[in-house]
């Protein structure tokens, strides 16, 4: 049997410093998708014919608690990791570059959509987070350029004029 597979120890206590961090973050998303489940049944029923208005909230719901209770069986699978490494700001910022990247990048991204607008700002935001998790060869680029060209305008124009969503326009285009 594999050591991070059987919950209790030799003496028959729960060794639950040997499990990885996995399994801690897979039991706080079931937790937290149950009492959002439960709180959807808080949701006011308005009849809009069609679907209640909680039907959604639960069907995401539903499938990230089934995607959770995947993630759990995959760690339990796992065992806790062997850290070779000594604790070290230097190590952690190596170990997180692409979250802190995405975190850092989304945070410009809100403070400046208010002038650059969401259409401008969207792109912009795509382009550098590609670029700075997938590198900048000459090549990438181009292809950076062309994915945060074409779909964050796909999604800006479908929800624009498809659902009539209004988005900040900034201050560099006014009238789209």
């Amino acid at each position: 049997m594999r050591p991070g597979l059987c919950l209790l120890g030799p003496a028959g206590e729960v060794a639950l410093g040997r499990l990885n961090r996995d399994v801690y973050v897979a039991i706080v998303l079931l937790v937290l998708c149950g009492v959002f489940f439960t709180a959807s049944f808080d949701v006011r029923h308005i009849d809009y014919g069609i679907l209640m208005p909680a039907a959604w909230p639960r069907i995401i719901l539903g499938a990230l608690s089934i995607l959770s209770v995947i993630y759990l069986v995959q760690s339990l699978g796992r065992g806790a990791p062997v850290d070779p490494e000594p604790f070290s700001i230097a190590g952690v910022l190596r170990k997180y570059r692409n979250p802190l990247w995405c975190y850092g990048l989304f945070l410009l991204f809100l403070l400046t959509l208010e002038f650059l607008g969401m259409l401008i700002g969207g792109v912009l935001f795509v382009f550098c987070l590609l670029t700075a998790i997938g590198g900048a060869t000459k090549r990438n680029l181009v292809v950076h350029a062309l994915i945060a060209v074409i779909m964050v305008g796909a999604m800006w124009a479908l929800f624009t004029y498809a659902l009539g969503v209004i988005f900040p326009q900034g201050e560099i285009i006014t009238n789209l």
